[in-house]
């Protein structure tokens, strides 16, 4: 049974502030927020939820730093934003209702291999490069499809967005944070709205981690902005195989 006390409250806030910071820059924050909700005694649909709603509170500070120093459009990708809010909410629905076991089965490997392509790819850079696809084109595959996964599973949303951006609208890796930070936050809110439809929200702690989240996501941005790929390339590889490692260990041991 859940008890929220001052100690369990300043130990969350603490949690929340480190994964703020690191999934700001590479992604992977629910790695550390949902194990910690799970260990204070929240069941897990109930983790999930709040876990949404703190992660909304690090992904909006961390897009409007993005923003407020120019390094995203929003009219550019404003079809980008719908199309993953709308394939996040398709995706939040159809969990409820759906055995996800074989994506549990695949997705470490996927993860996994985002890793290696970040360790591994020359294409990683901090200048923009050949565009594959239009953005009109980009909305409806790459960010519906990302944005229904986050809604349906999660971890590793931000990686799958950084890989898109790089991969196939030639973004510089710190531009391609930026932007898969901005398309998170229009998941997490998608999924948010529904949890909080269906109860699964504790909004107290909640709140309390989202401020943790929002301190420790404006830290984190700010390394991105001035490192750029000297500090995100490491953390998304360190992030990548740390999710896929977790996420064995969950199904084998």
């Amino acid at each position: 049974m859940f008890e929220l006390t001052l100690q369990l409250g300043l130990i969350l806030f603490a949690v929340a502030m480190l994964a703020g910071f690191i999934d700001s820059i590479a992604g992977g924050g629910g790695l550390i927020t949902i194990p910690a909700l799970m260990w204070v005694g929240l069941p897990p649909a109930a983790a999930l939820g709040t876990n949404k709603l703190q992660a909304c509170g690090g992904s909006f500070f961390a897009s409007l730093y993005f923003i407020r120093k120019g390094m995203v459009d929003l009219k550019a990708i404003k079809l980008s934003l719908i199309c993953a809010f709308l394939g996040a909410a398709a995706g939040t629905i159809l969990v409820q209702m759906i055995d996800v076991e074989v994506l549990q089965l695949v997705l470490p490997f996927l993860i996994l291999a985002i890793g290696c392509y970040f360790l591994f790819s020359k294409k990683i850079a901090e200048d923009d490069r050949h565009q594959v696809l239009t953005p009109t084109v980009f909305a409806f595959t790459a960010a519906l499809s990302v944005g229904f996964y986050d809604g349906f599973f999660g971890p590793g949303t931000g990686s799958f967005f950084a890989l898109a951006f790089v991969s196939l609208m030639g973004f510089g890796l710190a531009k391609a944070t930026a932007h898969a930070k901005v398309l998170n936050f229009s998941t997490n809110i998608a999924s948010l709205i529904f949890f909080v439809i269906g109860g699964q929200v504790v909004v107290v702690l909640g709140l309390i981690m989202l401020v943790g989240q929002a301190i420790g996501a404006t830290l984190g941005s700010r390394l991105v902005v001035t490192k750029g790929v000297k500090i995100i390339k490491p953390l998304v590889v360190v992030m990548s195989f740390a999710m896929s490692i977790k996420l064995l260990w969950s199904q084998y041991m």
